[in-house]
């Protein structure tokens, strides 16, 4: 095979200067006589190259450009899938997803994150939960995929930057444990736990602090840090814990240009209120404070970042971990001290340096500092030499002054830093410190600094490259222990390949004699210098061993180079000792040690309290101890010997007695200690452009991050794996058919795969079979994929050959037989030509002779045409002439006739006119007489009401004082003014009300046209009719008894005196006054009567009214005590204003009207109730239709005692009536099967409803307030307990049924609370105990809002769990089936199997699955009398359900979206729109739009930019991001050309940066139901008594009976 490598058209990779890698192609392959080789090459600019090689020089690819990987790998998403596993590959394959806007990669069991230096829509809850539960490899490389592998394996270690570690920490701390009841993963904070949430919360926190801008990335972490989330063994979280690495503190006083300082102190002078920021000395202007402005004006602010915002998070956050508001300013106090302490100016004189005492700077700084100003001047300016026998005070320079003061700013912050970490720890380590106890397993995560190399390198660059030193030799030797564990598992022949180690560099770096250790010894000594520093490492290090890795470089005398695994670095030794020592003076030390800050004095007394011994604890262990010293939870920090020295550097210098020399540990040991536990790295990046892809940086950090020399490492072994079934459904048509089928069809894979193995590759290294996999050296999948192509080739040219032969051939036949119907057909022309001649001859002697004939003819009928014509005319004129005289003579007769006519009718219309006026002169007149006698007719009826009242307070006037007579004739004159008012306030009212009456009527004889049951209406109205004039009557006798009253009470006042005096002589009279009395009595009774049912009906007409009725049965002191005090008196009779509702009483919902009551209004209401029988009233009958009213003041027909004394006992037997309601009718109930066809009647579906309530209603009849209160509290919690023990499709019919009872149920309480409302109570005279009002308002409302949860759980219940049924089936049924023939795809692997094997693996569901779901709840929806409304709402949220979820799986899966596939989905689509149509729901379609538009786009053409222009027409609802990653993921099948590169660019730019609107996934539908709008009450048109025969429910059944 070597000398098909490199045949013409072999795509290779040049090196160029600019795009790093150029691709070429062979164009010519030259043989020699010899094993020489020429190859011609062109690349993509058109030069031409030539490379002079030899075979076997080809066979051991020395001195050959890197082949490129043919087009099917060139689009993978994992490295280690393609088969030339080399440097350009490798960033091509990258720069390609890139362009595709894809920034993550996977190359083995590293991913691989490219900068978009744009915030991009990755990391939201609905990703989270596409990626919760996946195994890495189902979807596209993330972030989150990584997460989940190490959530699911629990104990591997994630690793990122800042920005991956925060988005790892996001994902764990949002996803459920595997099996939790819960939804997969948390979508706001308000789901996760309190330490979940402040897990969170400490990136925020350590971003602020340790972070800052750099010149290649905006938020830069300035320091290492390690967080164990702790587990328990339910995979919850418990806890964390953090350990941070070597803060870099220079960058507290120095930043270079176009950097920043930590992002606090911005966010603290852009974030603080007014009146702090003035306490403080802040200033919005950074530009004022010299820590902060040393970047320039270019550095801040950052683009895109509101530093105000990112304090209030920041604050936030710092409260989330349990620290106070006053601690939080506290902090920031601290913080603004370092501002003013960098503005404190040192000016230098002759000899030493000098701060001005008046400096406001140094004040503030001292004042927030705590320490004493002169002391503090003193010793920044000055320093003391202690010797054994004295101490000796030298003054200090400018520069040296100027170094003090920055080390204590770096020293307080550090200690700050420590102390955050330790709070942090604090609040992370469980409510009772017992996190580590309770925590099984961890995940790791480590953020830290990556490798750097700028212009000039320091000793910042140094530490942090000797740290990516460590970390690469750890990652090295972890990916080749996985590759050989790999070969084990599959018992492969496996040589251990020698790579090369990075020892020699750290050995260099951090030996006996190396780097580190000369520096520290030089940092010791007091006239130590950089220069010394860098003559002792030539010295040291120029040894012939370290020759490779420690240089001298060329030019200057000031630097060393170091050879690191990525690329040489040469640092700068100035400054080197300086930043090792970074020590604070003894006497700032103790100025700090006795400051007045109460504040910082406890960050100092943590930060140097963790310097007590420490027991160390390896890191993979998550028991870590949390105990600290002195008995402090807060100094709970990981234990770590970098942070150990560190505080001892400080605690040393404090307790150190006189005379003994302690060793300070310079800040390049303090490292080295850190550096034991680290095991990953990442890389920084450096421009800072959107989609901007720089191919010689990448690759440069693609050298930095070790990707390389892992991949190198994976292709010494066998880098590219197949398993047996993939290799052999790709690659079987390499041997003869009769070699593989039958070896396919007795499933021997293996010797098939060996079979194509020998056929094809001849050197048996190349490749080792495995248990499992086949294992193949680089570069031979990329040779088989040749082979299959030149295979695939040749099988389709005999394909074409055959089948141009066969149309050769049908062309052939075609011709011949069209030669010969041509023949044919020209014989026959000429012989029908010569027939033809024949026939004309003979003709044209016939037609002389026709001619001859017709001439003759002709010329003999021309003139006897001429004669008839001109006989016709003259008869013509004769005629015309006769006939214009008749009508002369009759066009006069008609005028005369006409004008007659208009006389006669003149006269009579005159005449008629006046007849009409005398008419309507008369009819006026009669009119206004009977407009007169109706007024006079109004006023008697009002007038009757307002008598009736006076004579019942005459007749107990008489009866009680005849004396005071005289007096009530005043009154009564008094209000016999207020009563005429009244009457014409009456009279008013009756004329309005008969204008109504008279639009009712009209408004119901324009009904009952439409109305199906006219002959009922007809009855009814005939006999209203009759009753009008029965009551018209009754008003008639009702005006003669008050005339006569009206008499007779004028009568008595006349002679009123006359009574007074003749009283006392005649006794008998008295006898007479009380007859009369009593007859007045009676009377009085017989008009109470008939008002209390005239007003009944007229609160009725107005519906719910303001006001309590005013009844004349109601004790006249609180009647007039309504009238008298207004609102006030209404507020006290309101107890005894309430009407008893009995359950034989009906009372009707009518339109409002005013307060008026007459017979019209009777009529109208119950036409009303005709037109619309809505009972309002829960113990009317609708079958009845009769208008019965019953109130106290009438006299009624009492039913038994018995039959009511039986109900009340049935009734208090609580024991059996719960047995009967709470197990037989609920627990015990057969629920009728829903059907369509067969549907069951409203009472046997509704029968529960209707018994509770009956009983509920009797109960309230007889006054068992208490005893109804408990009962349905009782029956609510057993249905909701019921209803709640059905799971996953059995739910649906119980939750429906007992949705349609309980919303009747609510019905029926609404019903008896607008009988409340409208003062109509529930009482009976019999009752057991008093009615009490106020009991029964309150169990109304309260039973309403029950019933009414009630409802919405039942509906949740129900619902949640037909969506978690519904949400197992969809991905299988609507995405995963194949149901339309012609169309199957296994899109991966398979195919060949399952057409030969004739098997198929059906997904779990399918959908007729979804359809009979579906067709289940509808079933039941109607069979149990939903409302439409709430079906609509149902079905919408079901089918969006299935539109979400299968919208974005579909979105986020790989190597599946075919065109084939979508042809597949459509039709399951068609299925679901035929069963909206067929039920009546066509908009439920709209739900299903994202995928139907998703569908379509996989089927368009996607070859040119206007192919693209029309996707974007046609998929209108997609958003630009989904459709590029529907491009993407665009799954190419054999011989169909793939999406080009510049296709896709132009698909991924029109995808906007920070466009909010433009999401990837839609807002998922999980499993939570939504709001649930409840429907109106229904009609409750009377309460059924049916009780099915199987229930046994002996006691129920008989109150049943009794109340029937």
């Amino acid at each position: 095979m070597a000398e098909n490598i490199y045949s013409k058209g072999t795509r290779v990779w040049f090196e160029d200067k600019d795009q790093a890698w150029i691709s070429a192609e062979v164009v010519a392959v030259s043989k020699a006589s010899d094993d020489a080789i020429q190859l011609d090459f062109l690349d993509e600019r058109g030069k031409e190259l030539t490379i002079n090689t030899t075979l076997k020089n080809i066979k051991d690819g020395k001195g050959l450009p890197p082949l490129r990987n043919p087009p099917l790998l060139e689009t993978a998403d994992d490295l280690a899938t393609l088969s030339h596993l080399n440097e350009p590959s490798v960033l091509h394959t990258i720069r390609n997803r890139y362009a595709q806007h894809s920034i993550y990669t996977y190359s083995g069991i590293v991913l691989i994150a490219v900068n978009p230096f744009q915030r991009v829509t990755l990391y939201g809850p609905e990703i989270i939960q596409a990626y919760s539960g996946r195994k890495r490899g189902e979807l596209e490389p993330h972030l989150f995929a990584i997460a989940e592998d190490a959530y699911t394996a629990m104990g591997k270690d994630g690793m990122g930057q800042t920005i991956i570690a925060k988005f790892i920490m996001r994902y764990l701390a949002s996803v459920n444990p595997p099996g939790s009841t819960k939804s997969k993963t948390k979508f706001s904070l308000d789901e996760s736990s309190e330490i979940e949430r402040q897990i969170l919360a400490t990136n925020p926190i350590l971003e602020a602090f340790g972070n800052a801008k750099t010149t290649r990335n905006d938020n830069s972490s300035r320091f290492g840090k390690y967080i164990q989330i702790l587990f328990d063994g339910k995979q919850e979280i418990v806890g964390a814990r953090i350990r941070t690495y070597l803060l870099e503190r220079s960058r507290i006083v120095f930043q270079p240009l176009t950097e920043r300082n930590y992002h606090i102190f911005y966010q603290l002078c852009a974030g603080a209120p007014m009146k702090e920021r003035k306490d403080l000395g802040l200033d919005t202007d950074v530009g004022k404070f010299h820590y902060l402005k040393q970047g320039g004006t270019a550095s801040t602010p950052i683009s895109g970042v509101d530093d105000s915002e990112e304090f209030r998070a920041t604050q936030h956050a710092l409260s989330t971990v349990g620290i106070s508001v006053e601690k939080q300013w506290a902090v920031f106090r601290l913080l603004s001290a370092l501002l003013h302490l960098g503005n404190v100016k040192v000016t230098q004189t002759r000899s030493d340096s000098a701060i001005n005492e008046d400096d406001p700077s140094l004040i503030l700084a001292t004042r927030f500092l705590g320490v004493n100003l002169p002391e503090f001047k003193k010793w920044t300016i000055k320093k003391q030499i202690t010797t054994r026998s004295e101490k000796i005070v030298t003054s200090l320079n400018a520069a040296q002054a100027t170094v003090v003061r920055d080390s204590v700013a770096k020293f307080v912050y550090a200690c700050l830093f420590e102390w955050l970490v330790a709070v942090v720890n604090e609040s992370l380590a469980g409510e009772n410190g017992d996190a580590a106890e309770r925590a099984e397993m961890f995940i790791g995560v480590l953020d830290i600094y990556g490798f750097e190399h700028f212009q000039k390198n320091s000793f910042e660059q140094f530490s942090i490259n000797y740290a990516n030193e460590k970390l690469q030799q750890e990652f090295n030797s972890h990916v080749f222990k996985l590759e050989q564990e790999e070969y084990m598992k599959e018992e492969i022949n496996w040589t251990f390949i020698e790579f090369s180690d990075n020892q020699p560099c750290i050995d260099v770096i951090e030996g006996k004699l190396g780097v580190l250790a000369l520096l520290d010894e030089e940092s010791r000594l007091p006239s130590g210098s950089d220069a010394s520093f860098l003559q002792k490492l030539n010295t040291q290090l120029s040894k012939p061993a370290n020759k490779a890795v420690f240089k001298k470089p060329r030019f200057g005398n000031s630097a060393f180079t170091i050879a690191h695994y990525a690329l040489d670095v040469t640092y700068e030794v100035d400054g080197f000792l300086e930043k090792n020592r970074d020590t604070v003076p003894d006497e700032h030390m103790a100025l700090l040690g006795s400051t007045r800050n109460s504040f910082l004095k406890e960050i100092l007394d943590i930060a140097l309290g963790s310097a007590k011994s420490v027991e160390p604890v390896h890191p993979s262990s998550p028991a870590f101890s949390d105990s600290g010293s002195g008995g402090s939870r807060r100094s709970s920090i990981i234990p770590d010997p970098g942070r150990q020295s560190f505080v001892t550097s400080t605690s040393t210098s404090m307790g150190a007695k006189r005379g003994f020399v302690v060793k300070k540990p310079t800040q390049g040991s303090i490292f080295k200690a850190s550096l034991i536990t680290l095991m990953d790295t990442l890389s920084v990046t450096n421009q800072k452009k959107p989609w901007e892809f720089t191919p010689q940086q990448v690759l440069g950090q693609l050298r930095a991050c070790g990707v390389l020399e892992t991949i190198r490492i994976s292709c010494a072994g066998y880098p590219s794996r197949w398993t047996y079934e993939e290799f052999a459904e790709r690659y079987y048509m390499l041997v003869p058919s009769l070699d593989w089928q039958p070896m396919i069809q007795n499933l021997e894979l293996k010797p098939l795969c060996s079979l194509v193995l020998q056929k094809t590759i001849n050197d048996p290294d190349k490749y080792q079979s495995g248990l499992t996999k086949i294992f193949f050296r680089a570069g031979m999948l990329a040779a088989l994929e040749s082979l299959r192509a030149n295979r695939l080739n040749a099988l389709v040219t005999i394909v074409q050959k055959n089948m141009r032969r066969h149309m050769a051939v049908k062309d052939y036949r075609q011709l011949r037989r069209a030669t010969i119907r041509i023949q044919t057909w020209w014989r026959g022309i000429l012989a029908r030509s010569l027939v033809e001649s024949i026939r004309k001859n003979v003709s044209a002697r016939r037609l002389q002779t026709a001619l001859r004939c017709y001439i003759h003819r002709k010329k003999f009928l021309d003139i006897r045409n001429a004669m008839t014509i001109f006989q016709s005319r003259a008869r013509g004129a004769h005629a015309r002439q006769l006939f214009k005289e008749m009508r002369t003579s009759h066009a006069a007769i008609r005028l005369q006739s006409l004008c007659r006519g208009l006389l006669c009718r003149r006269t009579f219309g005159s005449d008629l006119k006046h007849v009409i006026y005398l008419q309507s002169c008369i009819r006026r007149r009669l009119a206004r007489k009977h407009l007169k006698n109706l007024k006079a007719e109004a006023r008697s009826v009002s007038k009757f009401k307002e008598i009736s009242y006076r004579l019942e307070n005459k007749v107990v006037e008489l009866t009680q004082n005849l004396q005071k007579r005289t007096e009530e004739k005043k009154t009564l004159q008094a209000r016999l003014s207020e009563v005429e008012q009244q009457l014409q306030h009456w009279s008013s009212r009756y004329e309005e009300c008969d204008g109504k009456v008279k639009q009712l009527q009209s408004a119901l004889s324009k009904s009952e046209v439409a109305l199906s049951q006219r002959d009922e209406l007809l009855t009814a109205k005939v006999d209203v009719e009759r009753r009008l004039e029965d009551f018209t009557a009754k008003a008639a006798e009702r005006e003669e008894t008050i005339q006569k009253l009206t008499e007779e009470l004028t009568r008595q006042s006349t002679q009123l005196e006359a009574q007074q005096k003749s009283i006392d002589m005649a006794p008998s009279r008295v006898n007479e006054d009380s007859s009369i009395i009593a007859t007045l009595k009676n009377e009085v009774s017989n008009l109470r009567e008939q008002l209390n049912r005239a007003n009944a009906l007229n609160a009725l007409t107005r519906g719910t009214r303001a006001e309590p009725p005013n009844s004349p049965t109601f004790s006249p002191a609180l009647r007039i005590a309504d009238s008298n005090n207004g609102a006030n008196g209404s507020a006290l009779a309101a107890p005894s204003t309430h009407q008893r509702r009995h359950s034989s009483a009906g009372v009707y919902s009518l339109s409002p009207l005013d307060g008026r009551t007459s017979a019209d209004d009777m009529l109208d209401a119950k036409k009303n109730h005709i037109l619309n029988p809505r009972a309002v009233s829960v113990a009317y009958n609708g079958e009845d239709k009769v208008l019965r009213l019953r109130t106290n003041g009438l006299s009624e027909i009492r039913d038994n005692d018995d039959p009511a004394e039986e109900k009340i006992k049935l009734m208090q037997d609580v024991k059996r009536l719960d047995e009967d309601v709470l197990d037989g009718l609920i627990r015990g109930l057969k629920i009728p099967v829903p059907s369509l066809t067969n549907p069951s009647a409203v009472k046997e579906i509704l029968f529960p409803a209707n018994l509770i309530s009956l009983v509920t209603n009797e109960m309230w009849k007889y006054g068992l307030i208490p005893e109804s209160e408990r009962f349905l509290a009782n029956v609510m919690q057993t249905i909701q307990a019921h209803v709640m023990s059905f799971s996953s499709e059995e739910a649906i019919v119980p939750g429906i049924f007992w949705l349609s009872n309980v919303h009747e149920m609510l019905s029926f309480i609404c019903v008896a609370e607008s009988d409340m409302l409208q003062g109509i109570g529930p009482g009976e005279e019999n009752a057991v105990r008093p009615f009490d009002w106020n009991d029964y308002e309150r169990l109304v409302t309260v039973v309403k809002h029950d019933l009414d949860s009630l409802e919405y759980n039942i509906y949740h219940t129900w619902m949640q769990e037909t969506k978690k049924r519904l949400s197992k089936m969809v991905i299988p049924a609507l995405i995963e089936s194949q149901s339309l023939p012609g169309f199957t795809t296994s899109d991966g692997g398979g195919r060949l199997f399952n057409r030969l094997l004739n098997t198929n693996n059906h997904p779990a569901f399918g959908m007729d699955d979804i359809l009979n779901l579906l067709n289940k709840v509808w079933k039941s929806l109607k069979s149990y009398y939903m409302e439409d409304s709430v079906v609509q709402q149902i079905v919408t949220e079901l089918l969006k359900l299935i539109g979400v979820t299968s919208f974005n799986d579909l979105l986020m899966r790989r190597n599946f979206s075919s065109w084939k596939r979508a042809m597949q989905i459509q039709y399951n689509i068609t299925r679901i729109e035929e069963w909206c149509k067929s039920h009546d729901m066509p908009e439920g379609m709209l739900q299903l739009e994202h995928l139907m538009q998703a569908t379509k786009l996989l089927q368009l053409k996607k070859a040119t930019p206007a192919d693209i222009e029309i996707i974007y027409d046609v998929c209108w609802m997609l958003s630009p991001m989904q459709i590029q990653r529907m491009c993407t993921n665009y799954y190419v099948a054999d011989y169909e050309s793939p999406i080009s590169p510049e296709i896709l660019r132009v698909v991924a730019s029109r995808v906007q940066a920070n466009d909010r609107n433009d999401h990837l996934l839609l807002s998922p539908e999980t499993e939570e139901v939504g709001p649930y709008e409840l429907p109106l009450p229904r009609e409750v048109s009377g309460l059924e008594t049916y009780v099915p025969a199987y229930l046994n429910v002996a006691h129920l059944r008989r109150l049943a009976a009794l109340v029937a």
